[in-house]
């Protein structure tokens, strides 16, 4: 059966330091390079039938940096976090008390905005998959974290059960014809 393999970028300053990173474009850091560089040599030659990225150079140069042949899905762009943007959770609570950025309030974009953008991008990889091609998508957090949920055909909020490190990757396939998750952060 063929696999999706979920790829989040390396390391950011913001990612590092926990900031909520969505449409602002920050490049990678030292480390962040070495991680897609290291990323590189973990996925090795294995061929995918279709790689895809977000258009923000932190995945697009992950994906380089690690080998992949990529093509731009704008769909992969991290959520729109609007006025939380390079902001910690620690900070918007010191104004919104018990605030979570999966309570999808106050913010550029909402959850099922983020995940109908994700259903697109599964609905570009299916017919590789479908074809029996392993297909590969390099991208953000939330946006991998609700890709996932919206694969396992559950809701989209579900994401936030599902973290996903800087410079790790996931692997979405099917157990006896369910969609499954066959690694997770590794």
């Amino acid at each position: 059966m063929a696999e999706l393999v979920l790829v989040r970028h390396g390391q950011t300053e913001w990612s590092r330091d926990g900031k909520h990173t969505g449409r602002t474009d920050v490049p990678l850091t030292e480390q962040g390079e070495a991680d897609a560089v290291a990323l590189g040599e973990r996925l090795g030659s294995r061929p995918f039938g279709l790689v895809l990225t977000s258009p923000l150079q932190r995945a697009s140069r992950t994906a380089s940096l690690a080998g992949l042949s990529a093509q731009v899905e704008p769909n992969l762009i991290e959520w729109d976090y609007g006025p939380e943007e390079g902001r910690t959770t620690e900070q918007a609570r010191e104004t919104r008390p018990g605030w979570s950025i999966w309570d999808d309030t106050g913010l550029g974009e909402k959850l099922a905005q983020v995940a109908e953008r994700q259903r697109r991008a599964l609905d570009r990889v299916r017919p590789v998959l479908d074809g029996g091609h392993d297909a590969c998508l390099v991208a953000h957090g939330h946006s991998l974290r609700i890709l996932a949920a919206c694969w396992l055909e559950l809701p989209p909020g579900v994401g936030q059960q599902l973290v996903f490190d800087a410079g790790a990757t996931a692997t979405l396939g099917y157990e006896h014809g369910s969609p499954a998750i066959l690694s997770w952060n590794v």
